[in-house]
C-alpha cells in the first residue's frame, strides 16, 4: 500500500509525498478523475482539501481490477499502453497467455482481460479454433499439468480401441490409441469409444415356442468383432444391442419351426442355420460375427419329468434286449457244450471231476460211498 507523508511545509503548500513500493502501482485521482498511473518511488502530489485519491494495486495480482479501467483507456491512452497488456479473443478464438515462458492462462472466446505489463513479461498466442480444432499435443500436456484444461475436451483412447469424434452431433473422424485434445469453445464435443478386440455376447433365458407347442428357454453365445467402426456407430444406435436382437429373432424363427425332438437332436445344425442369418445382417453394419452356439436348452419342469420317463423307458427296453440277447447266447453255448459231451463221454467225465474238485476245495471232508475202487472201475468202464 502506498505511504503518504506530510511535512509542515508540504501542508502549507497543499501537497503530499506518496511512496509507492517496487511491487505496486497506483492510480492517481484528483477530484474523482483519473490523473495517471504511478510507478514505484516517491511522488509529490497536490492534496488540497483532501481531494487526492490513490488506488493501489499489487503486481502479485496480475490482472488489472479497477473500476477506472475504461476511463484510463479513453482519457489516458498513452498511460494505458505503457502500463497495460490487453488480451482479447473473438467469437471462435482462444488465447494462450504465458508469463516469462510459463503458462499463465487460457482465455476462452469473446473474452477480454487487462494485465499489468510490469507483472510480465507477457506472451500471447491467439488460436482460431474454427480452423484449428485440435489442441497441440505439447500444449495439451502443459495445460493438463497446470490444470488449465477448462476450454478443451480430452479424449483418451486405449490400446485396441478407437474413438468416433463428433462436433455438435456431426461425425468428424476416427481417433487412434493415445490422448487427444480438442478446443470445446463454441462447440459441443462428444465421442464414442469402440473396442476393436474380439468380444462375446450372451443371450440368456430366451423363451421359444417350438413347432409342437413346447415352451423352452435357451441360452445363446456369440463372438463378434467390430471391423468398420464408422458403420457400427452411424448405421445403428447401439451395435451391441442390434446384435443381441438379431440373435433373438434368428433363433426364435429357427427353433419355432422345429419340434422339441428336432431341437434336441439337431443343435449343431440349428447353430449353423441361425448363424448365417445373423452373420449376413451384422456384416452390413460393420460387425464380423464369429462362432454362434446354442449353449443350453432348458425345459419346463413337467416336460423334464416326462422326458426323463421316456428316456428311462427307452434305456430299460434297451437293457431288456441286451439281457435277452445274452441269455440266448448263453443257452446256445450250453447246447453246443451238451452236444460235444454227448459225443464224447470222457469229456463228460472230466467235467464231473472238475465239478468234484471245485466242491472239494470248498468243504473239509467228502465221503465216497462206492469207494475208491468203485470210482476206478467206473473209469475203466468208461474207457472201455
Amino acid at each position: 500500500m502506498a505511504n503518504k507523508k506530510m511535512t509542515i511545509f508540504d501542508k502549507i503548500l497543499g501537497r503530499t509525498r506518496v511512496q509507492i513500493s517496487e511491487d505496486e502501482r497506483a492510480i492517481h485521482l484528483w477530484k474523482g478523475q483519473v490523473q495517471g498511473i504511478l510507478r514505484s518511488g516517491e511522488h509529490m502530489l497536490s492534496s488540497r482539501k483532501d481531494r487526492l485519491t490513490l488506488e493501489t494495486h499489487n503486481l502479485a495480482r496480475a490482472e488489472v481490477g479497477t473500476a477506472y479501467e475504461k476511463a484510463i483507456f479513453e482519457k489516458l491512452p498513452d498511460a494505458a499502453q505503457e502500463h497495460f497488456t490487453v488480451v482479447q479473443t473473438g467469437r471462435t478464438e482462444v488465447a494462450i497467455v504465458e508469463r516469462d515462458g510459463a503458462l499463465y492462462a487460457v482465455i476462452g472466446p469473446d473474452r477480454r482481460i487487462v494485465l499489468w505489463k510490469d507483472a510480465g513479461p507477457w506472451t500471447t498466442t491467439v488460436i482460431d479454433v474454427a480452423d484449428s480444432p485440435q489442441v497441440d499435443a505439447r500444449l495439451l500436456r502443459r495445460m493438463g499439468m497446470t490444470g488449465k484444461i477448462l476450454h478443451a475436451t480430452v479424449i483418451a483412447v486405449g490400446d485396441g480401441q478407437t474413438a468416433m469424434l463428433f462436433f455438435d452431433g456431426e461425425y468428424q473422424r476416427r481417433l487412434d490409441a493415445g490422448v487427444h485434445g480438442f478446443w470445446s469453445a463454441g462447440r459441443a464435443i462428444t465421442h464414442k469409444l469402440i473396442d476393436l478386440k474380439r468380444q462375446t455376447i450372451d443371450v440368456t433365458g430366451q423363451e421359444v415356442l417350438t413347432h409342437d407347442r413346447v415352451t423352452i428357454r435357451v441360452n445363446i453365445a456369440a463372438q463378434y468383432q467390430v471391423t468398420d467402426p464408422v458403420k457400427a456407430v452411424t448405421e445403428v444406435k447401439d451395435f451391441a444391442d442390434a446384435l443381441y436382437r438379431a440373435l433373438q429373432v434368428a433363433f426364435r424363427k429357427t427353433l419355432g419351426a422345429m419340434t422339441l425332438d428336432q431341437v434336441l437332436e439337431q443343435k449343431v445344425s440349428v447353430d449353423t442355420e441361425a448363424a448365417k442369418t445373423v452373420t449376413d445382417e451384422m456384416a452390413a453394419i460393420g460387425i464380423k460375427v464369429g462362432e454362434i452356439a446354442l449353449k443350453d436348452v432348458i425345459l419346463p419342469g413337467e416336460m423334464r419329468e416326462i422326458l426323463n420317463q421316456v428316456v428311462s423307458a427307452q434305456k430299460e427296453a434297451e437293457a431288456n434286449v441286451i439281457r435277452r440277447r445274452e441269455e440266448t447266447n448263453a443257452t446256445r453255448s450250453l447246447l453246443n457244450t451238451a452236444k460235444v459231451m454227448a459225443d464224447n463221454p470222457v469229456m463228460l467225465r472230466l467235467k464231473e471231476l472238475e465239478a468234484l474238485e471245485t466242491i472239494a476245495d470248498r468243504v473239509e471232508r467228502i465221503t465216497v460211498h462206492s469207494g475208491t475202487e468203485g470210482l476206478l472201475n467206473d473209469l475203466v468202464k468208461l474207457r472201455d
